[in-house]
């Protein structure tokens, strides 16, 4: 039997066969996929073959096969191992949920999640959430965002999870499509999916007033069917995203607005930091490249993982 992966809890796997019916699942052994040595051999959207078992308590599935990804995105294993953790797999289109506040989406995460995207050939579509609780000054922050990354050449667009603000866009974007739903803890990402989809009914929680940032409702990632023929996965939210499987030559080429420019550099392996006639510098410093890719891209060439806090608007 095939069928695809629709929940992972670390031990036990949903599978959805044919029929619609979901079966847990159990793996038997090491699977080792393109050589990767990850947290999680399988993951929500992964296509398997499963057989069926019998056991004391009845029968169980246990997955066999997975067959070859259409693509995947990874992040570092929050055991700050050197393991990668595979957050879903055969994604047609990411979207990544951006709040300034309540909590703050900074810029290096932004870009972060970006360039990994980039990497693994996922389309990303950024949804600033939140849209109606801003301030004067927040909402003209969140305006300095957005038109980065429309000038970049990502769609961006402004909405409100809990009062359906541009929510009808957001469906046309994801029918007939696998889409990856992702983000910090507390940027709306389940209020979204229950506005999108009322009968799913997933659990939410306030942002903590102490320290701004997200509870925690989301602990495993977890595939939906949406009524307008589309499959969206609800990953847990993340704190960080450290880079990985990227050698330093090539973390240019995900940044969009880089990559357009390095033809233009004196040198052809020039890591855009020291070297002369630079044509990254020069864009930056005529302010036709925002300092804030720039210093992402830095970060994330040194190998800093955790300095997400740099402030675009006081760059």
């Amino acid at each position: 039997m095939t069928g695809v992966v629709y929940k992972s809890t670390g031990s036990w796997y949903h599978v959805k066969d044919a029929q619609g019916a979901l079966i847990p699942c159990r793996i038997k052994g090491k699977f080792r996929i393109e050589g990767l040595t990850s947290t999680n051999p399988v993951a929500v959207g992964d296509v398997v073959d499963v057989s069926i078992e019998k056991t004391q308590d009845g029968t169980q599935g246990v997955i066999t096969h997975i067959h070859e990804r259409k693509n995947y995105i990874v992040r570092k294993s929050v055991n700050l191992s050197k393991q990668i953790h595979i957050i879903a797999a055969n994604i047609d289109r990411a979207f990544l949920l951006v709040t300034v506040n309540n909590p703050p989406t900074y810029p290096a995460f932004i870009d972060r999640f970006l360039a990994t995207a980039e990497a693994y050939d996922i389309e990303t579509i950024l949804l600033f959430n939140k849209e109606d609780v801003y301030s004067n000054e927040e909402t003209e922050q969140m305006h300095q965002l957005r038109d980065l990354y429309t000038a970049i050449g990502y769609t961006c667009v402004e909405i409100s999870a809990l009062q359906g603000t541009n929510l009808d866009k957001v469906k046309r974007w994801m029918k007939g499509k696998t889409c990856m739903l992702s983000g910090h803890s507390g940027v709306g990402k389940s209020t979204l999916v229950n506005s999108l989809a009322p009968g799913l009914e997933i659990k939410t929680a306030a942002i903590s007033s102490q320290h701004q940032q997200g509870q925690h409702t989301t602990t495993f990632a977890e595939m939906h069917d949406l009524d307008f023929e589309a499959r969206i996965v609800d990953t847990p939210g993340i704190r960080g995203f450290g880079v990985v499987n990227m050698e330093k030559e090539e973390i240019g080429d995900y940044f969009r607005e880089f990559f357009s420019r390095k033809d233009h550099c004196k040198f052809n392996n020039c890591l855009h930091l020291d070297e002369p006639k630079c044509a990254i510098k020069e864009a930056v410093a005529n302010e036709e490249i925002a300092s804030s890719r720039y210093k992402s891209y830095v970060q994330m060439l040194e190998g800093e993982d955790q300095h997400y806090r740099t402030d675009f608007w006081d760059s």
